[in-house]
């Protein structure tokens, strides 16, 4: 059976809100979420993904399997969606505006549920129990924005595989790797312009669908800071994968033999 259901209709709206897919694990829409966290315009719930996102990545986690890609199908045109862990919900909630009743609502909702799922606590909670793990919650949003902030981007050296997911890379990055072979000299811009000229992306920069289908290039999507507002932000962003840099390495004239391993590259 594949079909995808929902809880019945007992219990918090949150609740009735959860899927579950057909191998039994549960997920939220983040266009449903966006609906009870009284958003009004999906762009307005993207700053707290994209927060959300930054901290489950600076903690260590892998960001794609908590904050799934998928389309939202409601009867027009696909939108983008996320299907979201407890977890990955849980960091929605608490990198919301704080000042709307129903992100208050999310927050105790997923504070406690969360809590209550890693210890496995089915009975009812006390107010002060309850209260305790609000506390303790936004304590822990709080100390994980002050890590964000403090964190610089780390340095990218040739022996280090770096990006979000194992195997593929930032145009930066992919250019990092490719400049350690002295026989080729690029950058981000003027990678950008190779990938266009050997007819990899288009003219604004997005992935051809068979290079993606070719395994050369990936297309994910990751929090990015806007330049002006410096609010965080969600978009797509081309990336560069181990088959795509092998190619790379040899059409813009590498000489030194160019190997990666899980781990590092030589």
């Amino acid at each position: 059976m594949n079909e995808i259901t929902t809880t019945g209709p007992d219990g918090s709206p949150f609740d009735r809100i959860k899927r579950t897919r057909p191998d039994g694990t549960e997920f939220w829409s983040a266009r449903s979420l966006q609906v009870l966290m009284g958003y009004t315009r999906w762009e307005h719930l993207q700053p707290a993904i994209a927060r959300a996102m930054q901290t489950a990545s600076n903690t260590g986690m892998d960001t794609t399997d908590l904050f799934r890609g998928s389309r939202e199908k409601s009867g027009g045109r696909p939108r983008e969606d996320f299907e979201l862990s407890r977890y990955a919900a849980y960091l929605v909630a608490m990198n919301g505006d704080p000042n709307k009743p129903e992100v208050a609502a999310a927050q105790t909702y997923f504070a406690v549920s969360t809590r209550q799922n890693e210890l496995g606590v089915p009975r009812q909670l006390s107010r002060r129990e309850l209260a305790q793990m609000v506390i303790e919650a936004e304590d822990q949003a709080a100390l994980a924005e002050q890590q964000v902030k403090a964190l610089e981007p780390a340095a990218h050296a040739w022996e280090t595989l770096a990006g979000e997911d194992v195997g593929d890379y930032s145009l930066r990055e992919a250019a990092q790797i490719l400049n350690r072979d002295s026989a080729i000299a690029t950058g981000q811009n003027r990678l950008m312009k190779s990938l266009h000229d050997l007819g990899w992306v288009d003219g604004k920069g997005r992935p051809y669908q068979r290079e993606v289908d070719s395994g050369r290039l990936a297309c994910r999507m990751l929090p990015y800071e806007h330049p002006h507002t410096k609010e965080p932000q969600l978009g797509s962003q081309v990336r560069v994968t181990a088959k795509g840099l092998r190619e790379l390495h040899r059409r813009l004239g590498g000489e030194r033999p160019l190997r990666l391993t899980l781990g590092g590259v030589s």
